[in-house]
């Protein structure tokens, strides 16, 4: 069973349910460190984490931020020592690792926590007008499940402690070109225009239309593991 927080966004949940002010954090698959940074300006110290070398280089060449570190690396071998993190956290990112290393990330996430630390990962559910749009031209289906199982085997006996909850997200676009480009500008899972622009994918996106732009449901469900077993 998991508990439903209702309507959210990824910040607002974990204000809820951890204090990060003063902890030390990982982001696993930081992307472009928006998480990164917002978590710091809620008073963490906090290591992003990106395997994809064109994203990582643009990380690092950014500007410093207060508390902020990037680092070009991939979730089954975190460039940090055993017992340094308060807490490493995957926000939409488990799926994005290979499958045969998900198991190993989610090893090395345990391995650098401290033995109060607290594993947090929050994924995309299979359900929503946000995934039924983006299936015809990015079908996670699969690893999406394969994340989910990983959780299920690995992270459950790796964790002394395991609460389970689901809000729902909803993402937002002014128009169809905008989130074609969202897309097609991403390194990490870049994905061609020809395959998004077809009508089956235009008709979900105009059914989406509201006086807000086009807005799109997606449930999140979010796993949180405390107390890495010894």
């Amino acid at each position: 069973m998991r508990t439903d927080l209702g309507e959210s966004t990824d910040l607002a949940v974990v204000d809820r349910l951890v204090h990060v002010s003063g902890l030390n954090l990982i982001e696993v698959g930081c992307a472009g460190g928006d998480t990164v940074r917002q978590l710091a300006e809620r008073g963490a110290t906090v290591f992003g984490v990106e395997p994809d070398p064109v994203q990582a280089e643009k990380n690092t060449s950014q500007p410093p931020s207060p508390n902020v570190t990037f680092v070009e690396a991939g979730g089954e071998a975190l460039p940090a020592q055993d017992g340094a993190a308060d807490g490493v956290l995957f926000f939409r990112s488990l799926h994005h690792v290979p499958a045969v290393l998900m198991d190993t990330a989610l090893r090395e996430a345990a391995r650098v926590l401290k033995k109060d630390g607290f594993l947090y990962a929050v994924e995309p559910s299979m359900e929503g007008s946000n995934f039924a749009m983006m299936r015809p031209f990015n079908d996670e289906t699969e690893v999406r499940t394969l994340a989910q199982q990983a959780l299920d085997r690995t992270a459950h006996a790796l964790f002394e402690e395991e609460a389970r909850y689901v809000y729902m997200r909803h993402i937002r676009h002014s128009d169809f070109e905008s989130m074609v480009e969202r897309y097609i500008s991403r390194s990490f899972n870049r994905i061609p225009r020809d395959m998004i622009d077809v009508p089956q994918v235009r008709k979900s996106f105009a059914a989406a239309r509201t006086e807000d732009g086009y807005v799109f449901d997606q449930p999140m469900l979010v796993n949180m593991y405390r107390r890495p077993r010894a």
